[in-house]
């Protein structure tokens, strides 16, 4: 029903009800009831009926402004990660292509050996390539429904584990159908960037990955078993990542825990 027919039908249906009431009334009923009696009948019918359309109508009016308005917000968020990854695309990821080629071409000097330029070319490498993996999320609009979601989240690991070889445990512990849109979301961007401090950073070999439900809220484990870290990273600047994860769980949806052991690190 659209919201044109809504409106019709709050303006009709009284004004038909009445009209029949007063036809049944005149017709049948006027022998046996008062004037009186059928004027206090006929406002009882009337807020009776209209009470029974529009709590019906007007939630569904609200049910469909509700869904206006939440198309509108994915529409624009999809509008600003495009734009976002057009933005990269165009500047970081140019630039540090040029900055590759000129490298390349340096590598016929004398200085292609030495061991701060080996260095300088693979990380303006790993820099290139987490830019465009970047602007591919980007543009990839998040996945809600709960079957896309989990399929989603599987064939990230899947990648993860034909990029790294490593083994990953998947553990799924609790309804997936429970979580909201922005839980969804927020829990697979905290995934993704686990993934990738994992693939960096803890020359691990075993990856296991626990989604639960401790009663509390929702909770995503990705542990591993490779050195650890020995000190507190949110106090190094340079960790953006860890950073924005923690951004992102400090939200009410969530709360990020870290904590840190021997020789494996949650």
């Amino acid at each position: 029903m659209t919201y044109r027919q809504t409106k019709w039908l709050i303006i009709l249906v009284p004004m038909l009800t009445i009209e029949l009431w007063e036809f049944i009334r005149h017709a049948y009923l006027y022998p046996y009831m008062s004037m009186r009696m059928g004027n206090w009948l006929s406002a009882i019918i009337v807020l009776a009926v209209t009470l029974m359309l529009t709590v019906g109508l007007f939630k569904r009016m609200e049910n469909l402004q509700e869904e206006l308005n939440r198309e509108r917000a994915e529409k624009a968020i999809l509008v600003e990660r495009e734009r976002i990854a057009r933005e990269l695309h165009d500047g970081i990821a140019q630039s540090l292509f040029l900055v590759s080629v000129k490298l390349h071409k340096l590598e016929e000097s004398s200085l292609a050996e030495s061991e701060p330029f080996q260095s300088l070319k693979k990380t303006i490498r790993r820099v290139y390539d987490d830019v465009r993996q970047a602007i591919a999320n980007l543009r990839v609009p998040p996945l809600t429904d709960s079957a896309q979601w989990s399929h989603s989240i599987q064939s990230l690991i899947q990648n993860f584990e034909n990029d790294t070889s490593l083994s990953v445990s998947l553990d799924w512990d609790f309804e997936r159908d429970m979580l909201t849109p922005k839980e969804k979301v927020e829990m697979t961007a905290c995934l993704r960037e686990a993934l990738m401090n994992i693939r960096k950073h803890a020359n691990a070999s075993r990856v296991w990955i626990r989604f639960s439900n401790d009663g509390l809220g929702w909770r995503l484990l990705v542990e591993d078993d490779g050195g650890g870290i020995s000190e507190d990273p949110f106090a190094n600047p340079s960790c953006y990542g860890l950073r924005m994860m923690r951004e992102r769980a400090d939200e009410p949806i969530a709360k990020l825990q870290k904590s840190y052991l021997y020789r494996k690190i949650r």
